[in-house]
């Protein structure tokens, strides 16, 4: 077979396969803008930038969920096909949840400060022991992280708001063996708190996300004051914020011991949860995108973080749209803006990203994502709340993203749950924290 066959046949294998994931009933476009009442399980949607609305001058809704209990019996819904359990309650603030090499799953309880670990009997939804791994040495915890990668760590290292903190670890430890160590300091912790931590494709590197200080820092001084501003520009990264944002909306890199700092990309705003793609090496980020321009305006999203881009934050948005908070003050960005691959409601908030890559689920399963969306109080009617997975095919997004539990959202005005954490059990079950209620699950596929 020669190569321009072989190319063919590969374009062809590959058009064959997304049409065979691609849904006809998937809602496009403004359609595609739901709120709480239309979620289900297996509801698909795709937004592409060409869709985002003009800011608008009233502004987005004040429209703050009330969290209330759950009710007796209450469970989220899964799809046809998949069972629901819950592992825990009555978690403070459950927020990310990783899985250890072992099997044991560890999950950073926020407003407890602190590091909890539950062991399951495998294969099944079974806690046998909770135990708390550490509640010393922690602020505001929330992104955490095995090294070296493998199947023996030496180290387990937590994210807090302020830095990077690090405690010695072997396999099946439930207690920390040692007070923590700080590796970053002087993080500033400010408004956006929520840092997670993954490491790079080759471990070598702890990839550490910091969201800006604020919604489109208005509070930051008009230019850098050090130099004058076209010099300070060849010598910080493109699209860098400066004085209170300085370091701020980006990923930093550090090596294990928290040197070498780097600034791997800008204009995040609030990357609130990362991933590395198994398939790819590369990293992810879903991204909380700014309030205050409409209920429909700009888009959150999910993307690959390419080393040296641009996101837009705080001038622009989804692409050279500029925020009219900022008109006018960065024209030299306006066609460096790197467009996100997968678009998401504006207000659903999204918090962490896991690649599913088991083979406990249904085969068009695997090689996807699976998104936790909290929920906003900027948007009048009320979306999010619920846990979306993004279909790849070949490695490769499609831009779609398809409801996978909901359930959450009691009225316009209650909830009893918002979604945060998502991991990949060692069993292959989906692991989903929610701190509204403090509760953990389980989703398995059906016996």
């Amino acid at each position: 077979m020669d190569s321009a066959f072989r190319w063919q046949a590969a374009v062809l294998a590959s058009l064959v396969s997304t049409l065979a994931v691609a849904q006809p009933d998937t809602l496009k476009g403004p359609a595609a803008f739901g709120d709480w009442r239309t979620d289900k399980p297996g509801v698909r949607r795709l937004i592409s930038a060409q869709d985002l609305p003009s800011p608008s001058e009233a502004g987005s809704a004040s429209n703050f969920a009330t969290v209330v209990a759950m009710p007796a019996g209450a469970k989220p819904q899964v799809p046809a096909g998949f069972t629901v359990d819950m592992l825990a309650s009555g978690l403070k603030a459950p927020r990310v949840v990783r899985v250890a090499p072992n099997g044991d799953v560890f999950v950073a309880e926020s407003k407890a400060n602190a590091v909890r670990v539950l062991r399951m009997t495998p294969g099944s939804a079974t806690v046998v022991q909770n135990e708390m791994f550490a509640n010393t040495g922690l602020r505001q915890p929330y992104g955490i992280v095995f090294y070296p990668s493998g199947p023996n760590p030496q180290w387990v290292y937590v994210a807090n708001s302020d830095g990077l903190v690090r405690f010695p670890y072997r396999n099946g430890d439930l207690k920390a063996r040692a007070p923590a160590q700080r590796v970053v300091e002087g993080i500033p912790w400010a408004h956006h708190w929520t840092r997670d931590v993954v490491l790079s494709a080759d471990g070598s590197r702890l990839l550490y996300s910091v969201g800006s200080g604020s919604n489109v820092a208005l509070d930051m001084f008009p230019m850098p004051l050090d130099m004058p501003f076209e010099q300070w520009k060849q010598t910080r990264p493109l699209g860098a914020a400066w004085d209170t944002e300085d370091r701020r909306a980006t990923v930093l890199s550090y090596t294990p011991d928290g040197k070498d700092e780097q600034i791997v990309a800008t204009g995040l705003r609030n990357c609130s949860g990362m991933a590395v793609q198994p398939a790819s090496g590369q990293l992810w980020c879903v991204v909380n995108e700014r309030d205050g321009l409409g209920d429909d305006t700009p888009f959150e999203y999910a993307t690959n973080v390419q080393p040296g881009a641009f996101y837009g934050w705080p001038w622009y948005y989804i692409g050279g749209n500029e925020d009219p908070r900022q008109k006018g003050k960065r024209p030299d960005l306006k066609d460096r803006v790197t467009v996100p691959p997968v678009l998401i409601q504006a207000h659903s908030a999204p918090l962490q990203i896991a690649f599913y890559e088991a083979d406990a689920f249904p085969a068009e399963y695997k090689g996807s994502a699976f998104v936790t969306l909290h929920g906003s109080w900027n948007r009048e009617k009320r979306t999010g709340y619920k846990v979306v997975r993004l279909p790849f095919v070949n490695g490769r997004p499609t831009g779609e993203y398809e409801d996978f539990m909901t359930g959450f959202v009691m009225s316009d005005q209650a909830v009893w749950g918002r979604p945060v954490g998502v991991a990949v059990a060692k069993d292959g079950s989906l692991l989903v924290t929610e701190d509204g209620n403090g509760t953990v699950w389980r989703v398995s596929r059906s016996r």
